[in-house]
C-alpha cells in the first residue's frame, strides 16, 4: 500500500515535511476542469519528489446528487476531471453523494488524550452541527438548496451518475470511490442519505460491473456505523480503491474521533487485511486531533497529528509485512 497524506492548505512546507517522514503519496482537492490548474498542482507535487495518487473534494456534486437542472453540465464538468486526471496517470477520484454538504460534527473541540482537541457529533447537540469544509474551514450547516430528495430518487440519481462517468473513467484508467456519509444515517437534518452502511455499498458496486465502480474505504464512517470494520476490509476488499485510515469512540448518534492508536478498533487487524487482500492503493491517515499549540481552523486536518498517525502507519505496517 502507498502511504498517503492531504495537507491543509497545500504548502512547500508541508509538502516537504511529508517526504520527509516517508510519506510517497498526496491526496489534494479538485484544482478544477482547467488542465493548466492540474498541471500545476502536479508539478508542485512532484517538484518535491512525491506522486499526486488522489483527488477529493471540491467536486460539483450537488445538483446531480438532487437530480437538479444543470446536473448534466457538472457531470461533465467532473468528466473532464477525470481526463485530465488520466492524463497525469492520477488514479484515484474520491467522492460522496451525500445531499447535505460535506463531512458535519456537533463539535471540534472535545477533549481527547492528554487534552487533544477533536471532532465529535452528538444528535442530542444536532443544533450545534458544523458542517466541515474540503478547506479545512468550518461552516454552519444550512445547505444552499433546499430540496429534500427520498432515497430511492438518490438512488436513480447515483445510477444515472455512473452510468455517464464510469465509461469516462475507464478509458482514462481513472477509479471513482464513493466515500460514506458522515455521519452515516439515513436521515440527517431532514436529508436523506443512501451510502450509510455496508448493504447500501453493495447496492452501488451492483449499479455497475465496472472495475473503475469503487470505494474509499473510511473506517471512520464504517466504525460508526457500528459494524465490524476489519470484516468489512474482506468483504469489499476487491472494491477499495483508496483507505481513510481513523477511528472512532462510539457509534452513530454519539460518537468522537480518537488518537489512532486510541480507539477501540483494532488498526493492526485492518493493516493486516489490506495486506493479505492485497491491498495497493493510497492509504492515509484522516481526520487527526488539534494538538497543543495549534488551532481548529483546520479542524481534523492539522500537521502534528498526522505525523503521529504518519510515524504509527508506518510501525503496523512493518509489523504485518
Amino acid at each position: 500500500m502507498k502511504l498517503a497524506i492531504v495537507t491543509r492548505p497545500l504548502t512547500d512546507d508541508k509538502l516537504r515535511l511529508a517526504a520527509q517522514v516517508g510519506v510517497t503519496d498526496i491526496v489534494a482537492d479538485c484544482p478544477g476542469p482547467d488542465p493548466a490548474a492540474f498541471d500545476a498542482l502536479h508539478a508542485t507535487i512532484a517538484d518535491i519528489g512525491l506522486r499526486l495518487s488522489v483527488i477529493e473534494n471540491c467536486l460539483p456534486l450537488i445538483r446531480p446528487v438532487l437530480g437538479q437542472p444543470g446536473r448534466d453540465d457538472d457531470i461533465e464538468e467532473i468528466a473532464n476531471v477525470i481526463r485530465n486526471m488520466g492524463r497525469l496517470e492520477i488514479p484515484v477520484l474520491c467522492y460522496n453523494f451525500m445531499p447535505s454538504g460535506d463531512w458535519n460534527r456537533t463539535s471540534v473541540t472535545t477533549p481527547e488524550r492528554g487534552g487533544a482537541l477533536v471532532s465529535a457529533f452528538d444528535i442530542d447537540e444536532i443544533e450545534k452541527v458544523s458542517s466541515l469544509l474540503a478547506d479545512g474551514t468550518i461552516r454552519d450547516n444550512e445547505a444552499a438548496e433546499t430540496e429534500r430528495v427520498p432515497a430511492e430518487k438518490l438512488w436513480e440519481n447515483l445510477a444515472y451518475f455512473l452510468e455517464r462517468l464510469l465509461p469516462v473513467a475507464e478509458a482514462e484508467g481513472v477509479a471513482l470511490a464513493m466515500h460514506p456519509d458522515d455521519p452515516p444515517m439515513s436521515s440527517f437534518r431532514g436529508y436523506e442519505q443512501i451510502m450509510n452502511s455496508p448493504d447500501a455499498f453493495d447496492r452501488m458496486l451492483s449499479l455497475s460491473p465496472s472495475p473503475a465502480n469503487g470505494i474509499c474505504y473510511c473506517q471512520g464512517s464504517f466504525a460508526s456505523m457500528g459494524v465490524d470494520v476489519v470484516a468489512n476490509i474482506h468483504r469489499f476488499a476487491s472494491a477499495i480503491k483508496y483507505v481513510h485510515f481513523r477511528d472512532v469512540r462510539g457509534s452513530v448518534p454519539k460518537f468522537q474521533e480518537t488518537f489512532h492508536d486510541n480507539g477501540p478498533t483494532n488498526m493492526a487487524a485492518c493493516i493486516r487485511a489490506y495486506i493479505e487482500r492485497g491491498f495497493d492503493g493510497p492509504i492515509r491517515p484522516d481526520h487527526v486531533p488539534v494538538l497543543h499549540g495549534e488551532s481548529t481552523d483546520y479542524a481534523g486536518y492539522t500537521m502534528l497529528g498526522r505525523l503521529h498517525a504518519i510515524g504509527y502507519m508506518q510501525g503496523l505496517i512493518e509489523t504485518a509485512s
